[in-house]
């Protein structure tokens, strides 16, 4: 018969062995007597001969199993710290043998079922000691009723309220902490009496622990909508700010990135929700409250949370409107040795969507044909000469380099923990003459001083400076003639006047490098905060923060004259400086307890905040230029050069400021409740008083309730096999938008040298004022109701993660302005009030699968989508449109309405049907005026009068998203790491104002080129080259797009270097990677990109987007 020996001779077991095998033998001598006896009476009747001389003792056990029916169970470094043995025996017992054998060594044995028999220390040789500790999450919050046993014994207890524990452990044990929610974690003893732990979330999407307003919650017991991204998913997108690294991530999340380095994207949140506030949600670092966070390096975040609906928003009520995003930078980890992490990566971005200009021939034979349709002669003979041309794109426009570092120092003690960071980004634009370059600080501290007080602080600074680049420069690429060389051979410019192109049309090269501006920001933020755990239950938290930030943009156009129509007569010097103080004060208590099946935790809280800001911005003229930049307003000089009019009444220079202020107050309270785990409350109320309201209504009252049921938890659930966890929830709450301007309902007035008037004989000047707004002193907070209605799964062994909701999230008395008579006295042309209704109302789906498919593959694959619909309920011109839109690129006439029934800013105009393409079928049609010409739209007559009006304009397009939509996959084998992020919208319209900017002789697309009418039959889609004439420019749905697009947002390959090698060089971890964002655009937009911002009534409507561009670089990740 086979015999097998049954030795356990891994390293990882080894240390462990003691405990397993002493708790065997004194559990198994007092219960098992059963087993004994049966052991016993089976020696007694196995007899072995041998002889052994001088051999290892797990030799001689390695012959007695060979001789017997017996397998031994042993620690391999127990037995083979032993003397080696001699022995003899003719048909001995084995037992006796033992006897024999572990007669002078420290081990024993015990004969068990199935002839197994363990060896093992005597129990008294194994000494037992005393082991306190705690257990806390990642954010350093106490975890009560963790598992925490022995490994391979039954020695174990839990946390108590505040995660403390004791036990009595073997010296070399290692602990089992287990949690639900939470990876579980071994940790070894090591002769240690005290042991602070750490517990990570699980990966399972519904096991997270999330951020949420004032404390964390495990994804599961919360009642709202709540979506989390951590921060490897942000720092692995090589992204410059942290919001565009969102794009995709999150179901319901719009991110609209601004392109220009430094710029901010914007960000909107289950739809658009206000239309003269400020549209973006809230930002909280670190509990310090932000508008903007384009100054946090994306490598110093930890996590954000995104809450969604009313019932997670409305603690945070003022701000809560259009969302919350809470942030929380990266934190020492308790017990963690000193560990310094550098990533950095440098690359180059490149424009991916270049819009092919006309030629030199081409806009040669443009020009003639516009001329001559609107009755003029031939501009530019013998189109020919002009060949290629300038391509001014390639001229002005680059590759750019960048590159980003990051430093990091971080670790931790049983009384403190620390994080330090710095970052250094260096950014080209794709402008030639523009850069952007930003270093970062983060600073965090934690101390535990005694064990019921815990206090800490963090300090996030950072300054930038750019070299800015012209606004209207992408318009003037866009439109300059391409006849037209950068520079003559002589080195002058080359001069659109020299080819009689009119006024309109310059050279870009002049506008770059007469144009001098360069910007400088600072901002340091932080708080300072303490942890008071008292009675057991109750914890008082209270924090302290503050942001001071300080900016400068310096201008500067000397004296030149570089072409017939580029030219400066008196140099001129701007200074514009704006700084910000804000502060915010918080205390909460919070009390938490589990008694029976009741969990229970309340909190109350106080708050105060105070925003103040201040800007000033000085011009001087007749500054001389020098070439260190330091230059000053007081060397502005009075004397006019011939031909200036630019300084007024002697005076050299001019200044004005602003200023703003200020405050809130604020008290709020939240109730979680959990019965048996499985029936859960969040109820909760905050009350906001603001300064920028008056009287009555400045305090604004915001409630919340939301209502969870864990289904999987029920006893009817639990012999299916299909969910691991089904919850169901639904949420309805108040939230709050004071993202308005301070002061908004008191009447203003304006008092300016500009209102100066003459009065009596002689005249006698006397400065005047005028009212600048009228605000109904009854203006009060925009009022936010929300409904959302969700069920989270997980299934297939926690493969398979699912999160639906559907919600209804309306605007009530939104703040607007509608036109009013000039008559009444006004410098303003509106009036200011709680004007409108809006609702947006939608359904969110996102799914996750993760695999283990071996040691070595695995992968993780979610994707994420929803279908938003944003209407207008009511406006207080009842039926009458509110009419919006960039009057300057659409012929002057307004390009969007907000009307009931619609969405905000509706594109709105003519419907083009055709173009006319010969007289006669003019005379026959109806037009806009009698000038029109062959090749100039017609439009359709909707009311049937025979004229074309504005009674015949109909709506054009959406600029508001219907559907958006990600898939975020990773992929490791062995080594190596893949990462592709996928992205898109659809179902939204761009009002493509580009087509139709024209003030003169610009330049045109080879699309235009291709498709114009340019006689009879050539075109029935297209206009004539006189696309700028009357009948054509003007809103139609010519100039609407589709701006639905799919794109490749990341991808990124990694290779880990093994750890045989970096074990050789002391380096903890090496990643290589090589990464590619935005390099794959798929849409059919004719513009430079379909991501086109603008504010909520003037959205969508594309003047020259900044390109879109790829990003191509390769990094390193780094620790030691």
């Amino acid at each position: 018969m086979e015999k097998t020996i049954s030795t356990i001779r891994s390293g990882g077991w080894e240390k462990t062995f003691k405990a397993l095998l002493f708790m065997k033998l004194t559990v198994l001598f007092l219960f098992l007597g059963l087993v004994q006896g049966f052991g016993k009476a089976y020696s007694q009747n196995t007899e072995v001969t041998l002889s052994l001389h001088n051999v290892r003792l797990s030799k001689a056990l390695s012959v007695i199993e060979r001789e017997s029916h017996f397998r031994f169970l042993y620690n391999n470094n127990e037995v083979k710290g032993t003397q080696k043995v001699s022995v003899r025996a003719t048909k001995e017992p084995v037992p006796q043998l033992l006897d024999r054998l572990l007669a002078h060594t420290d081990l024993t044995y015990k004969i068990l079922a199935n002839n197994l028999i363990v060896i093992a220390p005597h129990p008294a040789s194994i000494a037992l000691q005393k082991l306190t500790g705690s257990v806390t999450d990642s954010t350093g919050q106490p975890l009560v009723g963790v598992t925490i046993k022995v490994k391979g014994t039954s020695l174990g207890t839990v946390t108590d309220a505040q995660g403390n524990f004791s036990l009595e452990v073997p010296d070399n044990a290692i602990l089992v902490v287990s949690y639900i929610g939470y990876n579980t974690k071994e940790v070894p003893v090591n002769g240690e009496t005290t042991l602070h732990i750490t517990l990570s979330a699980s990966s399972t999407l519904l096991n997270q622990i999330v951020v949420v307003g004032y404390g964390t919650q495990r994804k599961l017991d919360v009642t709202g909508s709540v979506a989390v991204v951590n921060g490897d998913d942000i720092s692995r997108q090589s992204s410059q700010n942290a919001i565009s690294s969102l794009q995709g991530k999150v179901a319901g999340v719009q991110i609209t990135n601004a392109g220009a380095p430094g710029s901010s994207p914007s960000i909107r949140i289950r739809g658009l929700g206000t239309i003269y506030g400020d549209p973006n949600p809230l930002y909280v670092v670190d509990g310090v409250w932000f508008s903007d966070i384009s100054f946090l390096n994306p490598a110093d975040i930890k996590s954000i949370s995104i809450l969604k609906d009313a019932s997670a928003e409305s603690i945070y009520g003022i701000r809560a409107a259009n969302g919350v995003v809470l942030i929380t930078t990266n934190k020492g980890t308790a017990g963690e040795t000193t560990t310094v992490n550098y990533n950095g990566y440098a690359g180059w971005q490149h424009v991916t969507n270049l819009v092919k200009m006309a030629n030199g021939n081409e806009y040669a034979n443009l020009i003639n044909e516009k001329s001559i349709y609107s009755g003029g002669n031939t501009i530019l003979p013998n189109p020919n000469q002009y060949g290629e041309g300038t391509d001014w794109y390639r001229q002005i426009l680059r590759d750019a380099f960048v590159t980003n570092h990051q430093i990091s120092v971080s670790g931790g003690s049983d009384k403190s923990t620390y994080n330090f960071s710095l970052g250094y980004l260096d950014q080209d634009g794709i402008v030639k003459t523009n850069n952007y370059k930003r270093i970062t600080a983060d600073l965090e501290n934690d101390i535990q001083i005694f064990k019921s007080l815990k206090v800490g602080y963090n300090v996030v600074a950072s300054g930038s400076n750019s070299r800015d680049i012209p606004g209207g420069i992408f318009h003037q690429l866009f439109g300059a003639p391409p006849i037209v060389p950068v520079r003559y051979k002589d080195g002058s410019y080359g001069d659109p006047g020299d080819f009689a192109l009119g006024q309109a049309v310059s050279n870009p090269e002049v506008t770059l490098d007469f144009f001098n501006q360069k910007s400088k920001n600072y901002r340091v933020s932080g708080n300072v905060h303490g942890d008071l755990t008292f009675l057991k239950h109750f914890t008082f938290h209270t924090s302290v923060g503050g942001e001071y930030g300080e900016g400068e943009v310096r201008s500067y156009v000397p004296e030149y004259q570089a072409t017939s129509t580029q030219n400066n007569i008196t140099s001129v010097l701007t200074i514009s400086r704006a700084e910000t103080r804000n502060w915010i004060v918080e205390n909460t208590l919070t009390y938490k307890n589990s008694f029976g099946d009741h969990d229970l935790t309340v909190l109350v809280g106080q708050g105060a905040q105070q925003y103040k800001s201040y800007s000033l911005t000085g011009t001087a003229f007749n500054v001389p230029g020098n070439t260190s930049d330091q230059m000053y307003l007081k060397l502005a000089s009075v004397t006019n050069q011939e031909g200036d009019t630019t300084i007024r009444n002697g005076q050299p220079y001019n200044v004005t400021d602003n200023g703003d202020l200020s405050t809130i107050a604020s008290y709020f309270g939240r109730v979680n409740y959990s019965f048996k785990q499985t029936y859960l409350l969040t109820a909760s109320l905050r009350a906001d008083g603001s300064s920028k309201f008056t009287g009555n209504q400045r305090w604004g009252y915001f409630p919340a309730i939301g209502l969870g049921w864990i289904i999987s938890n029920e006893a009817f659930m639990q012999n299916q096999h299909l969910f691991n966890t089904l919850k169901l929830r639904g949420s309805w709450g108040k939230i709050g938008n004071a993202s308005v301007p301070s002061n908004l309902s008191i009447l203003t007035v304006d008092q300016s040298p500009g209102l100066t008037a003459i009065f009596g004989q002689p005249g006698v000047p006397y400065t005047g004022a005028s009212i600048t707004s009228i605000v109904p002193p009854t203006t009060y907070w925009e009022r936010g109701v929300g409904t959302d209605v969700g069920l989270e799964a997980a299934l297939f062994n926690n493969r398979l993660n699912l999160v639906a909701d559907f919600y209804n999230k309306k605007t009530e008395k939104a703040i607007f302005a509608i036109p009013i008579l000039g008559s009444l006295g006004t410098s303003g042309s509106t009036i200011i009030g709680n004007q409108a209704d809006l609702q947006n109302r939608g359904f969110e789906l996102t799914l996750s699968w993760d695999q283990t498919v071996n040691k070595d593959l695995s992968f993780h694959i979610s994707a994420n989508g929803s279908l938003n619909n944003n209407e207008v309920l009511s406006v207080s011109t009842g039926k009458n449109p509110i009419y919006g839109g960039g009057a300057g690129a659409t012929g002057g006439q307004l390009t969007t309405r907000t009307v009931v029934g619609q969405p905000i800013g509706e594109f709105y105009g003519y419907e083009v049907t055709g173009i006319f393409q010969n007289q006669d079928q003019i005379t026959k049609s109806a037009q806009v005026n009698t000038g029109a010409h062959p090749g100039d739209f017609i439009y359709k007559d909707v009311n049937g009068d025979g004229v074309i009006s504005g009674k015949d304009r109909v709506p054009l397009g959406n600029p508001n998203p219907k559907y958006l939509y990600g898939i975020n996959t990773s992929i490791t084998y062995k080594q190596f790491d893949l990462m592709l992020d996928f992205q898109g919208v659809a179902d939204v319209s761009i009002y493509n104002a580009n087509k139709g900017l024209r003030y003169g002789n610009e330049n045109y697309t080879l699309d235009f080129y291709d498709h114009r009418w340019h006689g009879d039959g050539t075109s029935n889609t297209y206009p004539s080259a006189n696309i700028g004439g009357d009948q054509n420019y003007i809103p139609n749905s010519w100039y609407v797009e589709s701006g639905s697009y799919f794109r490749i947002r990341n991808m990124q390959l990694g290779y880990n270097v093994p750890s045989s090698l970096t074990n050789r060089w002391h380096i903890k971890h090496l990643r290589i990677y090589a990464n590619a964002q935005n390099a794959f655009n798929f849409f059919k937009y004719t513009g430079f990109t379909p991501e086109v911002g603008g504010t909520p009534t003037n959205a969508g409507i594309d003047t020259n987007t900044y390109p879109l561009y790829a990003t191509y670089n390769f990094g390193v990740n780094l620790s030691f």
